[in-house]
């Protein structure tokens, strides 16, 4: 199975853009939209979305922009959750219907601001180690490797790389590990490899105060919501999560061994996203 790759042109900051996406599954299945975290891409989700889509539901895994196949935007300082939400709610206004919505960290963090407006979509939310708060530590981590300047001399040295990066994803297989290698790669001009995000994106950071507060948003938010967690997560802290947890209609699952985030790749994860968005959960 092999996802269809489309796009659409946004209007953000006076300019157009386009997002694109990779979609899986029956064009009449009910939406299910994935939104991958900070340095990723959409195809992050092809185990989950198969999976989904086996189960007849229709599967978008946008890359956002700046990432992936999306085009990069001309100021960086555009890099920033709002102007997300603002790409994405084209590709809702397209499906004008009721979607459940996978975010992982950023992708949470765009999804929380999403089911949090009058009106929103938004049917089932899932949230994948991203929470109300952030703690400052770890977004100064985050802030830390994305600002380095990347290139390496083949694709195996930059799996390595994400292997070690990306070491809290979980247990991975060699070829899971591969999979998120060459869809992490661009070839530059002299014939490395970069990573396939601008490394713009860094640029907010500079600006922003560390840490995240994102408690009046999640205080809008009313829609069914599984509540994942790494247990060893410095993004989700334990506490931040058992008190989102206290809230009728949130459903907190915590992977051991898993830190910052479950790259649901895992079939325990799958099957726990798949069963809640099929209201078993």
């Amino acid at each position: 199975m092999t996802p269809r790759q489309h796009r659409l042109r946004y209007l953000l900051a006076g300019g157009f853009h386009f997002l694109a996406w990779a979609e899986w599954g029956p064009e009449m299945g009910l939406p299910v939209v994935c939104v991958h975290g900070l340095t990723r891409t959409g195809r992050d989700f092809d185990s989950l979305a198969k999976a989904l889509a086996a189960r007849g539901r229709r599967v978008f895994c946008p890359d956002l922009p700046g990432r992936g196949a999306s085009d990069r935007l001309p100021d960086p300082m555009l890099y920033t959750p709002a102007n997300y939400v603002v790409a994405l709610a084209h590709l809702l206004a397209r499906l004008d219907g009721p979607v459940d919505w996978v975010g992982t960290s950023l992708g949470g963090i765009c999804g929380m601001m999403v089911a949090a407006g009058p009106g929103n979509a938004i049917r089932r939310l899932v949230l994948n180690d991203i929470g109300s708060r952030v703690p400052a530590t770890a977004t100064d981590r985050i802030a830390a490797y994305v600002r380095q300047p990347l290139a390496f001399e083949d694709l195996e040295a930059l799996e390595t790389h994400l292997r070690q990066v990306h070491a809290p994803f979980g247990p991975l297989t060699d070829a899971q590990w591969r999979h998120l290698a060459m869809h992490s790669a661009r070839e530059l001009e002299d014939g490395r490899f970069g990573m396939h995000y601008d490394p713009a994106i860094a640029a907010p950071f500079q600006e922003a105060p560390t840490g995240v507060d994102l408690s009046a948003v999640w205080a809008r938010v009313h829609v069914p919501t599984l509540l994942l967690r790494g247990a060893e997560s410095d993004i989700l802290e334990a506490e931040t999560a058992e008190e989102m947890a206290l809230r009728p209609g949130v459903e907190l699952v915590t992977f051991p061994e898993v830190g910052h985030a479950p790259a649901l790749m895992d079939p325990a994860q799958i099957a726990r996203v798949v069963a809640f968005l099929d209201g078993r959960g």
